[in-house]
């Protein structure tokens, strides 16, 4: 038990790391468009993103799949910087009420590419371990409880500014995507696989 409360830990360091904001980011990305009313869409999202993320830690530590650990700290930002994009294309309109698939599957996706931006240091924590598969489990609650707290945290943000202080729902995405942009662009820059 003890072993797991470590790996939790580590999950949630992983999350909650602010020199390795991108996870961060990713989430702020993801969360702006919502509020407390869409909290079930939300969790669902989060969740989705933390079993693909521990997908590729799993395919990687059993060796199942190999990537290229230059692309994908690559395409993590370009995960942020899509789903910021994302934001603004699909906020035009000053709604977020539409059928969440697209958000699924794509959510889906970057949780894989961020999972295998991880894969290299879980493997080498895990070198040790005869049995992955607690260790892993550890590791996903650590993260799926520190995603939970982000997105709580992104959304009260919005209610405060948004319910509270007045500022249009439409007014907060694009202002958040935007700064989400700005901030990933140097990511990027950065990290080019040139």
């Amino acid at each position: 038990m003890e072993n797991f409360w470590f790996y939790i830990q580590l999950g949630l360091s992983h999350v909650l790391d602010f020199a390795a904001y991108d996870h961060i980011l990713f989430l702020a990305a993801l969360a702006v468009p919502f509020t407390f009313e869409a909290w079930r869409r939300v969790l669902l999202l989060v969740t989705v993103f933390t079993i693909t993320h521990c997908l590729s830690l799993y395919l990687s530590v059993y060796e199942i799949v190999t990537v290229d650990v230059g692309l994908i700290e690559f395409l993590i930002p370009v995960t942020i910087l899509g789903t910021a994009l994302f934001n603004l294309n699909y906020g035009r309109g000053g709604t977020f009420d539409r059928n969440v698939s697209l958000h699924l599957l794509a959510t889906a996706f970057f949780g894989l590419i961020h999972g295998f931006g991880f894969s290299n240091y879980f493997k080498m924590l895990m070198a040790e371990e005869e049995n992955k598969l607690g260790p892993l489990l550890g590791f996903a609650t650590g993260i799926e409880i520190a995603q939970v707290l982000i997105v709580l945290a992104i959304l009260a943000i919005s209610y405060l500014l948004v319910a509270v202080l007045g500022l249009k729902k439409s007014l907060f995405v694009l202002i958040s995507s935007i700064l989400i942009i700005l901030i990933t662009i140097p990511i990027l820059i950065r990290t080019f696989p040139w």
